[in-house]
C-alpha cells in the first residue's frame, strides 16, 4: 500500500494508505459463498483448490475454467487468490499437474501452495513468475528446512509454518531466514504433523497426503498400558485436539514479522468463515491502532458458536500436553452455557453463565459424544418462575439459575445428572446476522484508496488514485478549470465529491489536495473524472498477474532421460533391517545375511553402544536414523548421531539433510519414506542435487504407482520396504505425558514413556503401539504389519534389488523369524503364503498388503 501522509505522520488509522502492508488475513474458500463471506467481512486473501491436486478432495472446490472469472473478481475486490496444489503428485500425474500450474499462472493467481518437493522445483522453470508458497504439508519446522529447499534449487517466497511451532520457535525461524512466514491462527488442529500422517492411508487406503483424510484422530480409543486397559473416564478421544484460536496472540505475531494469518476451514460453513474473518479483521486492525486485541465475550461467542471443539492457543504457547488435547469430544461443542442443577418431569434447571434465548439449540454433555446425546431447541425460558424471551450476558453474569422447557418428549430428564455440562450448539439469530453480512450481490466491505488532486486555475484538474497494493491511476480533466468569482473548489468540496464511491469496492481513506488560485469546475466534470479514475483502477486491478512468462517444455527437461533409466539392476538382492532395540541389533548381527542395520532409538545414547555391536568394517553397515522432525534448537540431536561413527545416516526430514551436509558433507545419506518421494521429479532432485545414496519412496504409493515411479527412474536408486508396522500418526502431542502424568511437558512429566509400554486400542480391538522419540514426539504404529512379499516378483521385474525390513517390538526370537523368512523369500526358498504363515508367530493379527494394495 502507498500512504499519502508524510513520513513523520503517525496517524493510527489502519485504513490509511501506507507503503507497508498490514499482515494478511487468509481465509478458506471451499465454494463461492465462502469466498463472498470472506470478502465482505474483510479478508485480504483466500485459498482454494482445483480438482484433485489439493488437500481437501472431498470439498466441492473449483474448476480450472472458473479461474478466468474468479481471479479478476477477487483482484477487483482487493483480495489475493492462492491456489492449493498441496498434495503429493504421482509419476503418471505430472503432465496433468504441469498443465494445471500453467493455467494457474496464466490466470494471474497470486501464489500456489505446494507440498510435493519435485513439483515445487519444477515451478522454478515451468512458471518462474508464479510465486510459490511451501504448504504446511511440506513439514517446514525450522530455518534449516528452508535452507535445504534453497540448496535443492526450490524457490519459495513464503512457507506455512507447522502448527506445532511455538511463538519462541517462530521468532527463531524469522531471525534465521528472509523468507516470508505464514501461520495458522484459527481452526481445526491436526494431531499429526501435516505431511507426516499415514493413518488414513494405512487403515483405509485414503491418503491424507492426497486430500482424503478420514479423521481417524477423532475416533475413540482405549488406553492400553503394559497390556492392561487404563480407565480414562470421559476422556475417550486421546488424539482429538481442541481447535486453535490465536486471537490474543495477534499483536505479538505481528510484532515478530508474521506476514499472513491463516484460518483453517474449507470444509466449514460460510457463516464460520464470516465469523472468523470478521474477528481476526478486528484483531489486526486494533493491533494496527496500537490497542489491545484481547478477545471480548461477544467475539468468543461468535467463534465458539460457528465451530468449536473448545478453543486453545495450541502449540503457540509453552508446551502443555494437558491443554491442547483434552480428549473429551471429537466434534463441535459450541459455547459452554452452564451446568444442570436439577430436573422435573418436563423441564431442566440450569445454572446459566452465558446469554440464552428461546429458539437457541442446546445439548447436554453425557460424556459420550459418539453416541446420541440429548438436546433440542429451547421452547421455554424462565427465571424465578417468570417467563422471559431472552437473557443477556450481563443478566446472567456470575451465574443465574433458570428453568428450560423443550418440545414435549424431547428430553428424558431422568437421564440427566446434577453438574452435567450444558452447551449451546445453535443460535439462529447469530447465524442470520452472519449470513446477512455476505448475502446478495451488494458490496459491504470496501478497501481503502487515497487520492491526490492538483487544481490550478486555468489548467485542467489532475486526479491520481492509489490503492493499498501500490497500483496508481492518473487522469486529467479534458478542459481547463475556470477562475471562480463566488464558489471556488475547496478541499471539503473535493472530499465530498470524490468520496462518493458507493457501488464501488473502495472508500476514500486519505486525500491530499494542492489548490493554486481560485479554480472552479462543474461538479459533473469532477464526478466524471472520479468515475473514470475508479474504472481505470478497477481494470488495472483485474489485470494484475496477467501476461506472465512460462516454459511448457520445462517438464520434459526436468525428467530423467531414457538413457539414464534404461535396463534393470543386476546382481544379488540385499536386505537392510531397521532395529528399535539393542536386542534386535544383536539378533540381526547374529543372523547375518544383512547389508545394513538402521537404528532408531528413543535414547540417543544407545547409538554408541549399538555401534559396538556392529563391528566397523565387519561387512554390515551401521546407519542411525534422524528424528522425523527437527525444530529450532534441535540440531544437537543430529550432531549426536555422528558420535556413533556411523557408516551413513538415514535422513527423515529436510532440516537434518541440511545440517548433515554442513557438518560432514562426505558422509553417505539415505532418504527415508518421510521425505515423501512420490514421483520421478522428486527422486531425481534428491539423487542429483541432494546427493542421496538411495531412497525409500513415499508409503502413499500403491504397487502400480510404485512401479510407475520405477519405470521412470533407475531402479538402483531405491530401497523398498518388504515388512513394517506402518507409522501412522507422528505427533508433537505426547499421550504418555497427557494420560500417564499430571505434567505439562518433558520437564515435569516423569518420563512415563521410559517405564511403560502403551498402545491405543481401536473400535475393532486392534492395539496400535505408541512410541516416543528423543524429541518427546509420539508415533502411533499400525497394529497389523504390512508385507510386500506378494509383490516381490513384480518388484524384482521392475529392477529392484535393495529391500528393507522395519522391526518394532519384536523380541530376539521374533527378529530371527522375520529375518529368516524374508531372507528365504529373497533367495527363492519360500513363498509369500509361507511368509504369512511364518509371521503368525510374530503377529497374531497376521499381515496385510496394506498401502501397496491397489484394490
Amino acid at each position: 500500500m502507498v500512504r499519502l501522509a508524510g513520513p513523520t505522520d503517525q496517524d493510527s488509522n489502519p485504513d490509511m494508505i501506507t507503503t507497508s502492508r498490514r499482515p494478511e488475513i487468509l481465509a478458506p474458500a471451499g465454494n463461492e459463498e465462502m469466498i463472498r463471506a470472506a470478502i465482505e467481512n474483510g479478508t485480504d486473501a483466500v485459498y482454494f483448490g482445483l480438482g484433485r491436486h489439493n488437500a481437501r478432495l472431498r470439498m466441492h472446490n473449483f474448476d480450472v475454467a472458473d479461474l478466468d472469472g474468479l481471479v479478476p473478481w477477487l483482484h477487483e475486490r482487493g483480495v489475493r487468490a492462492y491456489v492449493t496444489v498441496n498434495t503429493l503428485v504421482f509419476t503418471e500425474e505430472l503432465e496433468e499437474c504441469a498443465d494445471l500450474l500453467l493455467r494457474i499462472s496464466r490466470a494471474g493467481v497470486d501464489a500456489v501452495l505446494i507440498q510435493d518437493i519435485g513439483v515445487a522445483r519444477l515451478c522454478r522453470d515451468l512458471v518462474p513468475e508464479l510465486p510459490v508458497h511451501a504448504s504446511t504439508q511440506m513439514t517446514i519446522t525450522c530455518a534449516e528446512s528452508i535452507d535445504a529447499l534453497e540448496s535443492l534449487g526450490v524457490r519459495v517466497e513464503r512457507f506455512v509454518a507447522a502448527r506445532e511451532a511455538s511463538r519462541r520457535e517462530l521468532r527463531r525461524m524469522l531471525g534465521a531466514t528472509n523468507v516470508e512466514v505464514e501461520v495458522f491462527v484459527h481452526g481445526a488442529v491436526c494431531v499429526a504433523y501435516s505431511g507426516q500422517c499415514l493413518t488414513s492411508e494405512a487403515l483405509g487406503g485414503r491418503s491424507a497426503n492426497r486430500g482424503e483424510c478420514a479423521q481417524a484422530c477423532r475416533l475413540p480409543y482405549d488406553l492400553m498400558v503394559d497390556g492392561e486397559r487404563r480407565e480414562t473416564g470421559d476422556y475417550r478421544y486421546p488424539l482429538s485436539p481442541k481447535d486453535l484460536c490465536a486471537y490474543d496472540d495477534i499483536p505479538e505475531l505481528m510484532e515478530m514479522g508474521i506476514v499472513s494469518f491463516k484460518i483453517e476451514g474449507r470444509y466449514k460453513t460460510p457463516e464460520y468463515v464470516a465469523a472468523a474473518v470478521r474477528s481476526y479483521r478486528e484483531a489486526v486492525d486494533e493491533a494496527m491502532r496500537g490497542r489491545s486485541s484481547r478477545m471480548n465475550p461477544a467475539t468468543h461467542e461468535r467463534l465458539a458458536m460457528t465451530f468449536s471443539r473448545g478453543l486453545t492457543p495450541g502449540w503457540l504457547h509453552e508446551m502443555n500436553h494437558q491443554e491442547v488435547v483434552e480428549g473429551r469430544f471429537p466434534k463441535k461443542r459450541g459455547l459452554r452455557l452452564g451446568e444442570v442443577t436439577g430436573t422435573s418431569r418436563n423441564s431442566v434447571r440450569v445454572m446459566l453463565r452465558e446469554a440464552l434465548k428461546r429458539g437457541d439449540g442446546i445439548v447436554f454433555d453425557e460424556g459420550r459424544p459418539d453416541e446420541q446425546e440429548q438436546g433440542g431447541f429451547v421452547y421455554d425460558l424462565r427465571i424465578r418462575g417468570r417467563d422471559v424471551a431472552e437473557l443477556t450476558r450481563e443478566a446472567v453474569s456470575g451465574g443465574v439459575e433458570v428453568e428450560l422447557g423443550f418440545e414435549r418428549g424431547r428430553i428424558g430428564t431422568m437421564r440427566l445428572k446434577r453438574g452435567q455440562t450444558v452447551w449451546k450448539t445453535s443460535d439462529p439469530r447469530l447465524d442470520g446476522e452472519l449470513k446477512a453480512s455476505f448475502a446478495g450481490e451488494g458490496i459491504r466491505y470496501r478497501r481503502p484508496v487515497g487520492m491526490f488532486v492538483i487544481c490550478k486555475a486555468g489548467e485542467p484538474l489532475s486526479l491520481a488514485i492509489l490503492d493499498e497494493d501500490g497500483l496508481r491511476v492518473e487522469v486529467q480533466d479534458s478542459k481547463p478549470s475556470e477562475t471562480a468569482h463566488k464558489r471556488p473548489l475547496t478541499e471539503k468540496v473535493l472530499r465530498d465529491q470524490l468520496g462518493r464511491l458507493g457501488g464501488t469496492p473502495f472508500h476514500l481513506a486519505d486525500l491530499k489536495v494542492t489548490i493554486d488560485g481560485k479554480p472552479m469546475l462543474p461538479l459533473s466534470r469532477l464526478n466524471a473524472l472520479r468515475r473514470k479514475a475508479v474504472s481505470e483502477l478497477i481494470a488495472l486491478r483485474r489485470a494484475r498477474g496477467l501476461g506472465r512468462k512460462d516454459h511448457p517444455e520445462a517438464l520434459g527437461s526436468a525428467r530423467v532421460s531414457p538413457r539414464d533409466r534404461n535396463g534393470q539392476s543386476s546382481g544379488q538382492t540385499t536386505l537392510s533391517v531397521l532395529c528399535r532395540s539393542l536386542a534386535q541389533v544383536e539378533a540381526v548381527v547374529a543372523c547375518g545375511g544383512v547389508e545394513t542395520i538402521y537404528a532408531d532409538f528413543e535414547d540417543l545414547r544407545l547409538y554408541r553402544e549399538a555401534r559396538t555391536l556392529v563391528p566397523e568394517n565387519g561387512g554390515i553397515r551401521f546407519v542411525p536414523a534422524t528424528l522425523r522432525v527437527v525444530k529450532p534448537g534441535e540440531a544437537g540431536f543430529v550432531r549426536m548421531l555422528l558420535n556413533a561413527r556411523p557408516d551413513a545416516v538415514l535422513v527423515r526430514n529436510l532440516a537434518s539433510w541440511s545440517i548433515l551436509k554442513t557438518l560432514k558433507p562426505e558422509l553417505p545419506l539415505i532418504a527415508d519414506y518421510s521425505l515423501n518421494i512420490s514421483n520421478d521429479l522428486s527422486a531425481n532432485l534428491m539423487i542429483r542435487d541432494g546427493a542421496f545414496e538411495r531412497l525409500t519412496p513415499s508409503y502413499d504409493l500403491n504397487i502400480k504407482q510404485l512401479c510407475d515411479l520405477l519405470a521412470a527412474t533407475p531402479p538402483e536408486w531405491f530401497e523398498i520396504t518388504l515388512y513394517q508396522y506402518m507409522p501412522m500418526f507422528h505427533m508433537e502431542h505426547c499421550v504418555f505425558c497427557r494420560f500417564l502424568s499430571e505434567g505439562t511437558d518433558f520437564t515435569n512429566c516423569g518420563r512415563p514413556c521410559e517405564t511403560h509400554q502403551v498402545a491405543l486400542r481401536d473400535r475393532v480391538g486392534h492395539d496400535h503401539v505408541l512410541k516416543a522419540d528423543a524429541g518427546c514426539r509420539n508415533t502411533l504404529f499400525n497394529a497389523v504389519p504390512q508385507s510386500a512379499a506378494v509383490y516381490l516378483k513384480r518388484l524384482l521385474g521392475a529392477g529392484i534389488r535393495q529391500f528393507r525390513v522395519d522391526l518394532l517390538n519384536e523380541s530376539a526370537d521374533e527378529t530371527r523369524t522375520v529375518l529368516d523368512s524374508y531372507n528365504s523369500l529373497l533367495l527363492g526358498k519360500t513363498t509369500a503364503g509361507q511368509i504369512e504363515s511364518n509371521l503368525q508367530a510374530v503377529s497374531k493379527l497376521g499381515v496385510t498388503k496394506g498401502t501397496l494394495s491397489s484394490a
